[in-house]
């Protein structure tokens, strides 16, 4: 499977933060998912489908995102 963009991907954080991050995901020789992003520093992400990627991008990137409010 060829890398997947997912552009102006949304996430909210606690404090009502939006921030549009652009996610990369590749499959992985091993069969897992990779996400990373070229504009939030830091968002790294393996699952097993894209889905899970996806969720654990998401919670990634608000931890991401609320340390840098702090």
């Amino acid at each position: 499977m060829p890398a997947m963009e997912v552009p102006k991907w949304v996430v909210q954080t606690k404090r009502q933060m939006e921030k549009k991050v652009n996610l990369h995901i590749e499959k992985l020789p091993e069969g897992y998912y990779l996400a990373t992003s070229d504009n939030l520093q830091g968002l790294v992400a393996q699952g097993r489908t894209i889905t899970q990627t996806l969720e654990i991008a998401r919670d990634v990137a608000k931890k991401l995102l609320e340390a840098q409010q702090q």
